[in-house]
């Protein structure tokens, strides 16, 4: 039978990257942790993480229980509450990127507010830039954000592929003498690379398009209005992604961040394991 503390200390490693930082999460010494994750080791007769200085990785086999660990310890948490009436209604405020909304993560929403009958759900898709000042203001409690690359804070953090395209099937002049981007509104990160990218390469633009949706930019794209930036989950196969190649430089890095407020509540958190596994299952997918 798996023990419930070593799976929370080996998870608390995982999310942490490293022994020191994993002890402060569960209140243990760094020497302790390196202990029970040994323990767990040993019981499982499997290595799970490679140790290299004071970095850690998965093995393979780490990266199979990561996920049952996860389930295990969110399922005990719920049985608990149940058990004992500690669950409350309430509501969990969620910001999230538009174009995370319209990959699988409302599966995923769904399939929580069902084993939380007591909780209410208040989710709001949108730019980054909007949902980041929604948390500081205290009108969210959780927010998926899109920032750039080494920014402090967060839960959790994942590197961000993000590509120029343009219409696969109306082509746009490559060697256009301005080229008509497509884009949200000013403010958003996408458009600020894009617009980087271009004059750092010398070469004129103009706003050809521009939506506050994300429906909007895919179609603009598709239709060959211009080039845009988009995440890797929102090309759609009417687009076609554009290489430097093809005189578009690589856009500088961006990543995802699982943020929470200060006073986000258990229920909160709990989401919050949630969400950190399904973006881990997306880079999975992506490698």
């Amino acid at each position: 039978m798996l023990d419930l503390e070593l799976l929370r200390s080996f998870v608390s490693v995982v999310e942490a990257g490293g022994f020191t930082r994993a002890g402060e999460r569960v209140h243990r010494t760094q020497s302790t942790v390196s202990q029970q994750i040994r323990r767990l080791e040993d019981g499982l007769g499997k290595q799970l993480l490679n140790r290299t200085g004071k970095q850690v990785t998965l093995t393979e086999d780490g990266e199979r229980l990561l996920s049952y660990a996860r389930r295990i310890l969110l399922l005990t948490e719920e049985a608990r509450d149940v058990l004992t009436g500690s669950a409350q209604d309430g509501a969990i405020r969620l910001g999230i990127p538009e174009d995370f909304a319209a990959y699988r993560l409302p599966q995923l929403l769904a399939g929580f507010a069902r084993s939380h009958p007591a909780l209410r759900l208040d989710i709001r898709a949108d730019q980054s830039l909007y949902l980041r000042q929604d948390l500081e203001r205290g009108d969210l409690d959780l927010a998926l954000l899109k920032r750039d690359a080494g920014e402090a804070g967060g839960i959790a953090v994942w590197p961000e592929n993000i590509h120029w395209v343009t219409s696969r099937d109306h082509p746009v002049d490559l060697s256009c003498s301005s080229v008509p981007l497509i884009g949200f509104p000013p403010g958003c990160l996408y458009r600020k690379r894009a617009i980087h990218a271009l004059e750092a390469a010398g070469r004129a633009w103009h706003m050809a398009y521009t939506s506050a949706n994300l429906t909007g930019i895919q179609a603009a794209a598709a239709a060959g209005l211009g080039f845009g930036i988009l995440s890797e989950i929102a090309i759609l196969p009417e687009h076609r992604v554009l290489t430097e190649g093809d005189g578009f430089s690589p856009i500088g890095q961006t990543e995802v961040a699982l943020v929470a407020a200060p006073d986000a509540s258990k229920a909160a958190l709990r989401l919050a394991d949630r969400l950190v596994e399904f973006c881990d299952s997306m880079q999975v997918e992506a490698a």
